[in-house]
């Protein structure tokens, strides 16, 4: 077994797909590939899957992701529409307007993921500046780049777990968690440069993060209340949600959190207004 190597869990019945993150002498560091976790595991627990695709635990997760990706094309073929509709936009004699989706400013300690993350957002035209660095980091990062980027949407994200090793009942010790509390100190510094949720919509954990810690530092949305795994791509879409919500209406709340990969578990928030904006006149250089 060599690091970066694609390997499945047996005790957990194969569940979840990792890549060796790193070896040690019994035992790897795995990262899931399609899920936010951190994990450890004993080599001889651990089975190298030479062909990922051909997986059923694989081919749930891509029907998962296509299922959410239609969601979100046909979310924003329906705004278009609605748009169009005489007395839907300001107009000053039927001119042409333009649109501005709210900025997106993404800190991802997963390379891999931070690299679909952009994907994304460039696919659905969201503006977005994104960055991967380790966890511990981001509240220092994050310090220096608002007042730079000036972003309308923060994600703070990455990989996150339960300690195997927790003492009993401590499931709400930010102790008891990997990263939890690197997502919290990132948080509190989002918070203190903007304090209105309206004003800056902060949408933060990752893998069974501590979704009430993560919430009262001043999330807007986090990961995760059923303390589940939660797919690389469910921030993204959260995000994505509040860039294309009208800055007079607010998200909506059933549909964002069960339009997610992983649901009402894995992603919880509260009442927000949405980032996008329309202005008049369009600029003749893009019409």
């Amino acid at each position: 077994m060599r690091q970066g190597d694609l390997v499945v869990r047996n005790s957990y019945g194969g569940d979840v797909l990792f890549r060796v993150e790193a070896l040690r002498s019994e035992y790897a560091i795995l990262k899931g590939t399609d899920y936010r976790l951190l994990a450890d595991s004993p080599l001889d627990d651990l089975s190298i899957v030479d062909d990922p695709e051909s997986t059923p635990v694989v081919q749930k997760v891509r029907i998962k992701v296509n299922e959410s990706w239609q969601r979100m094309q046909r979310d924003r073929q329906k705004q278009v529409s609605n748009s169009e509709q005489p007395g839907a936009r300001p107009s000053a004699h039927q001119a042409p307007y333009f649109e501005v989706p709210g900025k997106v400013l993404h800190l991802d300690g997963d390379g891999n993921y931070l690299k679909k993350s952009m994907q994304l957002y460039n696919t659905m035209s969201v503006p977005a500046y994104g960055l991967h660095l380790h966890e511990s980091q981001m509240a220092n990062m994050l310090f220096r780049l608002l007042p730079q980027v000036r972003p309308d949407i923060v994600v703070i994200t990455g990989h996150d777990g339960v300690l195997k090793l927790r003492s009993p009942n401590t499931m709400f010790s930010l102790g008891s968690y990997k990263n939890s509390q690197n997502f919290v100190n990132a948080v509190r510094v989002a918070r203190e440069y903007e304090k209105s949720r309206d004003g800056l919509i902060v949408v933060a954990g990752a893998c069974q993060s501590h979704f009430e810690a993560l919430m009262d530092a001043g999330s807007n949305f986090a990961s995760s209340p059923g303390r589940i795994l939660i797919h690389a791509l469910d921030p993204v879409y959260v995000a994505i949600k509040a860039s294309y919500t009208p800055i007079r209406d607010t998200i909506n709340l059933p549909e964002v959190i069960h339009g997610t990969i992983s649901g009402i578990d894995g992603v919880g928030g509260i009442e927000t207004l949405g980032r996008f904006r329309v202005g008049l006149p369009k600029s003749k250089a893009t019409s």
